[in-house]
């Protein structure tokens, strides 16, 4: 592939970072990382990372990048125990007020725990001669150098960091590059330093989520379900609480409820308990309330999310990108953020590869913002229900919300209308697909055929509709 630069820094290490590094590293001769955090022994939690207490999974469109850039990667995270997961075949999804339906859809996500995943991509990662990390450092800010710019207003480019080592005499020092690129999280100080270089800051926008959620892990037996590997329960209008539990390697279940606010999970182990006896559909407190609990209860919240509209603003300097949660921060139950993450680093590499570093920041902004509208659209619009009077939601909005409720009927019994929807929350297909005219027949004849059902049985006991 083409050198398109001499030096490119990554800042933040964490998946976000790891897989934009790699993505540079076709492209450029030499790559740094620089971490805030000393790296701990492989598959241990880190410290920069709470999240990577709760519950993980590589969603299919993630598991697919992470493998184009790591070939051997799944089986590599298969033999240390991680499972691969058929969307369809090896899960019990009670979603919008029913049971999806199970059958072989060969879309296959990989359930692994945060700790693990990212050790064996940083281990992959490190192993390419020019790919090297400076942990325990903290980046000051940009340095930035005068240039000849199309537009008289655009003076200075990005040409490297300013940065001072967590260790005892350390001074600041410059670090230079021809490629920044911020991979920092949702606390990105970016904002910030584009406005010390006299440069406009991003617009921002924040959707309240509310969200409170508890996780823990468990011992998993054989007898577990029957062999299922993943309990989904999502909130219904009458009961805003949902939940998942997912194999994990070394025999774990990792579980996290989650709920709206008036209805959170307590952290006591007894609540817990009964939080979990709560919501719509009984399995994973059947699991849970006999097993093997490996540690106790971990709270966390999530108020809201986050997206900066970095592809909106019309002036921003040469040599510096930002990627990952710095530009957009989603709802942790929806797991999405690490596909979110790969997809962000595959398009980077695309980007250098049709263009290099001409007018690099413009085109990867523009083209990331077009697939993040997909996620944050789901998780918005879903969190915006339940907190959000309905009043205050647009027409399209309660349309879409209509439609969506009776394809989750319709997925009960029919594996076609149940794919089209897990094909868009794992990131394979965009939204609109589920309306094609295909599959809003097969909705509409699902929904026919289930009132027939509940027509046939009107005076006799409901029917229990399971996985089909």
């Amino acid at each position: 592939m083409k050198q398109v630069g001499q030096h490119a820094i990554v800042i933040g290490a964490s998946m976000g970072g790891l897989l934009a590094a790699r993505a540079l590293a076709d492209y450029y001769q030499q790559v740094t990382l620089l971490e805030r955090d000393t790296f701990p022994a492989p598959g241990e939690q880190r410290k920069g990372v709470p999240q990577g207490r709760h519950t993980h999974a590589l969603l299919a469109k993630g598991r697919e990048v992470l493998e184009d850039f790591f070939p051997g990667l799944t089986q590599q995270l298969v033999e240390q125990g991680a499972v691969l997961s058929d969307a369809l075949a090896d899960g019990r999804r009670f979603i919008g007020g029913g049971y999806y339906c199970q059958t072989r859809s060969n879309m296959l996500s990989l359930l692994v725990s945060r700790p693990l995943l990212e050790a064996q991509v940083r281990t992959r990662l490190l192993a390419l001669p020019h790919v090297r990390v400076i942990e325990n450092c903290d980046v000051l800010g940009l340095a930035a150098t005068a240039e000849c710019a199309a537009s008289p207003r655009d003076r200075s480019r990005v040409s490297g960091v300013r940065l001072i080592r967590r260790l005892a005499g350390s001074a600041e020092e410059i670090l230079p590059a021809d490629l920044v690129v911020d991979a920092s999280g949702r606390g990105s100080r970016t904002p910030a330093w584009l406005a010390a270089l006299g440069y406009p800051t991003p617009e921002e926008e924040l959707v309240r989520a509310g969200m409170g959620y508890t996780s823990r892990i468990y011992r998993r037996k054989p007898e577990h379900l029957q062999g299922a590997k993943v309990v989904q329960v999502t909130s219904t209008s009458e009961i805003k609480r949902g939940a998942v539990m997912l194999v994990q390697e070394g025999n774990r279940w990792i579980v996290t409820i989650a709920g709206y606010p008036g209805d959170q999970p307590p952290s006591d182990e007894q609540g817990f308990l009964e939080f979990a006896r709560g919501l719509s559909a009984p399995e994973l407190y059947e699991v849970i309330k006999n097993a093997e609990p490996l540690n106790d209860p971990l709270p966390a919240k999530f108020p809201a999310n986050m997206r900066r509209r970095y592809e909106r603003l019309t002036r921003f300097p040469a040599g510096f990108l930002v990627i990952g949660d710095a530009i957009c921060s989603f709802n942790p139950v929806y797991g999405q953020g690490m596909t979110v993450a790969a997809l962000e680093a595959m398009m980077l590499h695309e980007c250098l590869a049709q263009g290099g570093a001409e007018r690099l920041a413009p085109r990867f902004f523009t083209k990331v913002s077009q697939m993040i509208d997909i996620p944050w659209n789901i998780t918005v619009a879903n969190d915006r229900r339940f907190v959000e009077p309905e009043s205050r939601r647009s027409p399209m909005a309660r349309f879409i919300q209509w439609y969506m409720d009776k394809l989750h009927i319709a997925a009960r019994r029919d594996p076609v209308a149940a794919l089209a929807f897990l094909k868009v929350t794992n990131l394979m297909a965009p939204p609109p697909s589920v309306l094609h005219p295909r599959i809003a027949l097969r909705v509409l004849w699902g929904n026919v055929r289930a009132a027939r059902v509940a027509g046939s049985a009107k005076g006799k006991s409901a029917p229990v509709l399971m996985h089909g």
